[in-house]
């Protein structure tokens, strides 16, 4: 079984900076993209940044050039380095795996994180 665990998130003044990070474990084999999504209260959820296995990345129009999706492939782990942070910055943030290969005969599948809270306040 696959896992996905977000960390990183937490109560940051308007301006600051947090580094969100995930981490998937289980027997995996490979995993297409991994990526960011969040969901504010009363809202649905909306895709952040996402990056694939080569590096492609991708985000949202509300958090281009403020946001930094990475990825370290050898540890199956996506970091979202987020800086001047915005109150409607305020969501739940979750990872997500994309066609996911636990080995060489499985299918692809899709899991998601349980999700961080991440809070913009002064």
């Amino acid at each position: 079984q696959v896992q996905l665990v977000e960390s990183g998130g937490g109560l940051v003044q308007p301006g600051g900076s947090l580094r969100l990070s995930c981490a998937a474990s289980g027997s995996i084999l490979s995993i297409y993209a991994m990526g960011w999504y969040r969901q504010a209260s009363g809202k649905q959820r909306e895709l952040v940044a996402i990056i694939t296995t080569s590096g492609s990345t991708d985000y949202a129009d509300s958090v281009k050039g403020r946001f930094t999706i990475t990825r370290d492939n050898a540890k199956n782990t996506v970091y979202l380095q987020m800086n001047s942070l915005k109150p409607e910055d305020t969501a739940v943030y979750f990872c997500k795996a994309d066609g996911t290969r636990v080995n060489l005969f499985s299918g692809l599948s899709d899991y998601w994180g349980r999700g961080t809270q991440v809070t913009v306040s002064s």
